[in-house]
């Protein structure tokens, strides 16, 4: 009998580790191929991992809550066949090896992803790699702190050893300066143990319930925070007359289901007018990395949706300028419905490039959301309202019931001008506005 190894599976470059959330077969049983053997939880989405293989389940390497590398073994599957293959056979002794090169590609690329805003750069005597740099990020660990610890890697470079090591003993008043070989001052810390942060006490009266924040809205939490402090963010408002949507989805709605199965709603109508404005100011899709900028080819629109427990996630529609109104539909019900459902997989919310935001489902008729990172830009469409406006017709101006709605655009006023966000805001209300109250679909 042969042996097949089961891997936590990659689940998007950003994606590094999972934690298991349950079991769904125990050692003994009988598995078919792409029968689910467990629930995972990532960063961004729960998810299930299938067997490649019919066989029985005879070893499990890890428990419920454990947190589990983008590679390594969670479980061994016998199968039929013999125990010859290169790449799919495992012994426990094999399976219970550390596996420290897969560990040290999946922190390079942690570190890559993560690189959003980099202070610290290499130069011709030293270079950095991409971990170190974020770890000295992380821990604001200056250019000239960093350039003064001694290295112990090939031509004194800086490994991850060495500036955990002077994290480890940063701060202690014991520490002596010595001399590299190239004549720099380098730091060596003696060791002394690191106080602790103190524990911040909740204070509540007897009668406050306390409520601990769960997983998702602890890391929302966190990704906010840092999107606010890495984004200068500024905001443009403008109003756009949808009275042609509204009127011809009114028309067409009943027909669409019909023909289509599909609920035709005014939120991929939106979409498709953001594509096109995305196609026509190119440098509104695009990513900030460090100092570079980033021009992305695809334009993938991420669509915030609301989860079951009340926390948002942003699923993406792939090349979403490419899609006819009926493709778009369906692409918008179906991540929308998939997201109520929990059953969004990892790649669903994987490489988006620009982010949309429906604030007018909770009748609010504008907001200022915060950028999702490293995008560059965010727009929340507001409620549409019944409003009396003015009316510019060749005869004159009349006062008539408009369907209005506000696009509130915020944008990283690092890369992004004011004459651009404007721009760019403006472009997608005269889409809409411009609609064909004939259309077909």
């Amino acid at each position: 009998m042969a042996k097949f190894e089961v891997k936590l599976p990659k689940m998007g470059e950003s994606v590094a580790e999972a934690t298991i959330t349950s079991w769904l077969k125990e050692v003994g049983d009988t598995i078919e191929m792409d029968e689910p053997v467990l629930e995972i939880a990532t960063d961004k989405v729960d998810s299930e991992v299938p067997s490649e293989v019919d066989g029985v389940l005879v070893e499990k390497f890890f428990n419920v809550d454990d947190i589990v590398k983008v590679g390594q073994v969670i479980a061994v599957i016998e199968i039929e066949g013999d125990n010859d293959s290169e790449n799919n056979v495992v012994t426990s002794e094999d399976a219970e090896k550390p596996q420290e090169e897969a560990i040290e590609q999946v922190e390079e690329t942690i570190a890559i992803a993560k690189e959003i805003v980099a202070p610290i750069t290499s130069n011709d005597e030293r270079f950095y790699s991409p971990l170190v740099k974020n770890i000295a990020k992380q821990e604001n660990i200056s250019q000239g702190e960093l350039d003064a610890i001694s290295g112990s890697g090939k031509d004194g470079r800086v490994t991850k050893n060495d500036i955990l090591g002077y994290i480890e003993n940063r701060g202690s008043t014991n520490q002596e300066p010595v001399v590299q070989n190239n004549g720099t001052p380098a730091i060596q810390s003696k060791s002394v143990e690191k106080p602790k942060a103190p524990t911040v006490p909740v204070v509540s009266s007897g009668e406050d319930e306390i409520i601990e924040m769960t997983r998702m809205g602890k890391i929302i939490a966190h990704h906010m925070v840092e999107s606010v402090q890495t984004s200068a963010h500024v905001q443009s408002f403008i109003e756009a007359d949808v009275t042609k949507i509204w009127n011809w989805r009114k028309k067409v709605k009943a027909g669409f289901m019909k023909r289509e199965g599909e609920n035709l709603t005014f939120t991929p109508i939106f979409m498709e007018a953001i594509a096109k404005a995305l196609r026509d100011f190119p440098m509104m899709n695009i990513s900030l990395q460090g100092d570079t900028i980033v021009k992305k080819k695809n334009i993938n629109l991420g669509m915030a949706a609301a989860l079951p427990d009340g926390n948002l996630i942003v699923p993406v529609i792939k090349n979403a300028d490419q899609l006819n109104l009926v493709g778009m539909t369906k692409q918008v019900n179906d991540l929308a419905n998939r997201a109520r459902l929990n059953k969004l997989k990892p790649d669903d919310i994987q490489e988006g490039t620009y982010t949309v935001t429906n604030v007018g489902t909770f009748g609010s008729i504008m907001g200022t959301p915060i950028i999702n990172q490293p995008q560059v830009g965010i727009l929340a469409l507001g409620a549409i309202r019944k409003v009396p406006a003015v009316i510019e017709t060749p005869e004159g101006d009349f006062i008539g019931i408009r369907y209005r709605m506000f696009l509130s655009h915020s944008y990283d006023h690092r890369v992004i001008n004011g004459a651009l966000g404007g721009q760019f805001v403006k472009a997608v209300k005269d889409y809409l506005e411009a609609w064909d109250s004939d259309r077909e679909i």
